[in-house]
């Protein structure tokens, strides 16, 4: 039955649209609504509408006072309340936390990459293993990034041409290759819910024929990544870049929403300019992608930068900020960011911030975190991350409830004030 349906669904490829129309009308007439079902598939096809069972992203409510967006973006690993922030787990880990723990804070999403994965273990092993799920033991949804960026900051060890990057492994020099095609071919085998096309990410600052010539490259990229792809069950979303020319970005945010993406990613910011820059670059591009879809903002997390993303359409984000500091004795507070190791904390014994419900501030104070610094101990890299990651999951879920409530300018101004930062 599967095939001859199957064969039913093809005839209507060569049908011109009045044609189908009026086989709709007609199949609807006599009650045969297998064929009234692929005629309203066609149809959608032929308009530009692109199903995917897999996958459906809600706008759930526009605040009054602000216009940010709460969303609910449906995947086979479960669902996503936006706008959110992403844990980073670049090597199917996010340093010093279990799967438990990210559960226990409240996570709803990871993001590992590609290209770590690819070197070491490789993606053929976790294919085996059942895919990143099963292999890092995380049932929830993951998003993989192409491994764009870390290619590209590799500088004299890779070689761009239209074919794509050829690269050193910064792990033990050997050759590689990173193409479209194989960039999709690794991430299939990886399995994530969110996949990323390849990409070619533009440092900061770069000149304008550099920075136009590598944008359509982007472009053609992302049609083969299309034209490649493997798995249905997989949300391909395609990369805005642009740099820093609102020209470039108006444009390649077109480019990349006339290709029907199921999500679109903003690229190529955070790395060096200015926020106020990069605040410009959001206004631009999300005025042109479509508002139906969940727009991504790579590599920014810093409070700040989550409100005002968040005020200019964005509904993801991710950022190794919470991590990376966790690990050198700082955390991110409600009162501003706190180097615990510093000695005016040697007798402090409250909690790192008073407001957080984390696990780190319920059970234990500045005083002996800084002691397990200072002892270089495993454990106080551990309470500071798992500290660190709450914050920000908890400042989106104040934001959400916010935006819910049509007052998040009001909850940006009291944030700010209690924070240290200008308005």
């Amino acid at each position: 039955m599967a095939k001859k349906g199957g064969k039913e669904r093809e005839a209507f490829d060569f049908l011109p649209q009045y044609l189908i129309m009026i086989m709709f009308e007609e199949a609807v007439r006599v009650g045969c609504w297998r064929i009234a079902v692929f005629a309203v598939l066609k149809t959608m096809e032929n308009r530009g509408v692109r199903m995917n069972p897999y996958f459906k992203f809600e706008i759930l409510h526009e605040c009054a006072q602000s216009g940010a967006r709460l969303g609910r973006l449906t995947t086979p690993h479960g669902v996503i309340e936006t706008p959110c922030y992403m844990p980073v787990g670049t090597q199917a880990t996010v340093k010093a936390m279990s799967p438990r723990e990210l559960r226990e804070i409240r996570t709803q999403i990871l993001l590992s990459n590609t290209y770590h994965l690819y070197l070491r273990p490789g993606h053929e092993l976790v294919k085996e293993a059942g895919g990143l799920h099963k292999f890092m033991g995380w049932d929830g949804p993951i998003l993989t990034d192409s491994g764009g960026f870390q290619v590209f900051s590799l500088g004299d060890l890779r070689k761009i041409t239209e074919e794509g990057v050829e690269f050193r492994s910064h792990l033990d020099g050997s050759k590689h290759l990173f193409t479209p095609e194989r960039v999709m071919e690794i991430e299939a085998a990886l399995g994530a819910d969110i996949i990323m096309a390849f990409d070619e990410c533009v440092p900061y600052p770069a000149d304008r024929a550099y920075t136009e010539r590598s944008m359509h490259r982007t472009h053609r990229w992302a049609k083969r990544c299309q034209k490649s792809q493997l798995r249905q069950d997989q949300a391909l979303f395609g990369i805005v870049q642009g740099g820093t020319f609102a020209d470039l970005r108006a444009e390649s945010a077109r480019a990349i929403a006339d290709m029907d993406f199921i999500g679109n990613a903003i690229g190529g910011l955070s790395v060096g300019e200015p926020k106020i820059v990069m605040y410009e670059m959001l206004e631009v591009v999300n005025d042109i992608l479509p508002k139906n879809k969940p727009r991504y903002l790579m590599g920014v997390g810093s409070p700040d930068c989550l409100f005002e993303g968040v005020l200019r359409g964005v509904d993801m984000f991710d950022c190794v900020l919470q991590t990376r500091i966790a690990r050198n004795g700082q955390a991110l507070t409600s009162r501003g960011p706190l180097t615990i190791r510093n000695a005016t904390f040697e007798r402090d014994f409250t909690p790192v911030d008073p407001d957080c419900d984390c696990y780190a501030c319920k059970n234990f104070t500045r005083a002996y975190i800084r002691h397990l610094i200072k002892a270089e101990e495993i454990l106080a890299a551990r309470l500071l991350t798992i500290h660190n990651l709450r914050f920000s999951l908890r400042l989106m879920e104040q934001m959400r409830e916010a935006i819910k409530n049509d007052r998040l300018l009001d909850f940006k101004k009291e944030f700010y004030e209690k924070y240290g930062l200008a308005q």
